[in-house]
């Protein structure tokens, strides 16, 4: 039991880094209501696997990458759960859909699942999960070797899966989004995955939340303004937004839109 504590209070510090960036173990401790001595130990079993930086008494994510499925839904729910609510506003009935990995395309899948007649491609168990109750959709998933950390398939069979489909819409995340406006990921498989996802695709949405923003990640895969829409409440650059606004890429931003 104490053991089982321990991880659940780990995944914690994980969530709350994820959403809030950096942070404090004083911090810590009154947001999850434990002493500072006790936060302190967890940072030092989670600076030992890797997890985490101590620095000057902050405490920062080395690498999201690294990190379990189940505490990357927790991050930053409330936003996902908003830019899922904007998404599932505009695509009706009927519609096909390419979906890609990720926790915030796990979230749009969810209220999804509130449509008709849906036809579904993608490469993500947990996305077929939170359709399989949907109205009479038909799904069709990815086959080859499931990465059953985030239960998704991303090797190379997965572009020749996707590139047999025509659908009307994509919706995918990624890795981050540099301050210049480059959608970057941790890795090329990576990068070919969610690549695939959109070349099938009518209308490429991508979905991203604000702690992606700024991330400087190895791989580049497009310019945000390659889209044709982009859900995200994050603070984008004037120089991104002009960008977008001269390519034609709509900005959404779900907390303006839930309001209208």
């Amino acid at each position: 039991m104490r053991r089982k504590i321990l991880s659940q209070r780990h995944d914690k510090i994980i969530a709350l880094l994820a959403d809030a960036g950096v942070l404090s173990a004083h911090q810590l401790s009154q947001q999850l209501g434990v002493s500072v001595q006790t936060i302190r130990t967890d940072l030092r079993d989670l600076d030992a696997a890797a997890l985490v930086q101590r620095k000057n008494g902050a405490v920062r994510l080395r690498n999201l990458e690294n990190i379990a499925y189940a505490p990357r839904l927790d991050a930053s729910s409330s936003e996902k759960k908003r830019i899922a609510v904007a998404i599932a506003s505009l695509i009706g009935d009927g519609a096909r859909i390419a979906l890609g990995t990720g926790t915030t395309v796990e979230h749009c899948a969810r209220e999804l699942a509130g449509l008709q007649d849906l036809f579904v491609v993608t490469n993500s168990i947990h996305a077929v999960m939170a359709l399989q109750h949907a109205p009479r959709a038909v799904i069709e998933l990815a086959g080859g070797t499931v990465r059953l950390r985030d239960l998704d398939v991303i090797n190379t069979t997965v572009r020749d899966f996707f590139a047999g489909f025509r659908m009307d819409y994509a919706i995918f995340s990624c890795g981050g989004l540099s301050k210049s406006g480059d959608i970057v990921d941790y890795n090329s498989d990576e990068i070919t995955a969610r690549t695939s996802v959109s070349d099938c695709a009518k209308q490429k949405i991508l979905v991203v939340d604000s702690a992606k923003y700024g991330r400087d990640l190895p791989c580049v895969m497009h310019q945000i303004w390659d889209y044709d829409v982009v859900v995200t409440e994050a603070e984008l650059s004037k120089e991104i937004r002009q960008k977008c606004r001269q390519a034609g890429c709509r900005i959404i931003v779900p907390e303006q839109h839930w309001l209208r």
